[in-house]
Parts: structure tokens; C-alpha cells; sequence
């Protein structure tokens, strides 16, 4: 999932990069940090029918109340990513 959020960034000239903490970051960060004409967003990649975590869902959260976007992305909605950068265009 990852490679194909990527790969719809860079067609756009996203600015992005995957937070590592390495345990001195934040737990539950999303795992792709992007932005696009002065917006905000945030992509955590799910396969299947995975969920967030309660942390990751508290981290997303956080980001949508200081007026970012976060998303959560799999199989069946990757073209949200695309659908949001367009939005921002």
C-alpha cells in the first residue's frame, strides 16, 4: 500500500516522508507525512480489513483538530489519496 500512496504523490510533487521513531518520536504517528500546497495530510496504510489502533486513531484525531486531513488507506479506497490531492489543486 505504501509503494501506491507513493507513487500518487510523486505524480502530484508531493512533499512526504515515513516518520521513523525509533522510540525517541511519538508512538502511533501515520505512516506516510505528507503536504501539498500548503496543506497538511496524513496517510496511515492499512492491508486487508486491518484497523487503526486506538494510538493511531488518537494521533489522527490530533492531526484533524489542527485543521490537517489524515487518512486511512487500503485496497478499496486508495484513490482517496488522489481524489484529496486534486482537491487541493
Amino acid at each position: 500500500m505504501k509503494d501506491k500512496v507513493v507513487k500518487i504523490l510523486k505524480e502530484f510533487g508531493a512533499y512526504y516522508f515515513f516518520p521513523a521513531t525509533y522510540g525517541f518520536g511519538r508512538s502511533g504517528v501515520p505512516d506516510i507525512v505528507c503536504c501539498f500546497n500548503g496543506n497538511f495530510f496524513a496517510v496511515e496504510c492499512k492491508a486487508g480489513k486491518n484497523k487503526p489502533t486506538t494510538l493511531q486513531e488518537r494521533e489522527m484525531e490530533a492531526i484533524r483538530n489542527t485543521g490537517g486531513t489524515a487518512l486511512v488507506i487500503n485496497e478499496e479506497n486508495i484513490e482517496h489519496v488522489r481524489i484529496l490531492i486534486e482537491e487541493m489543486l
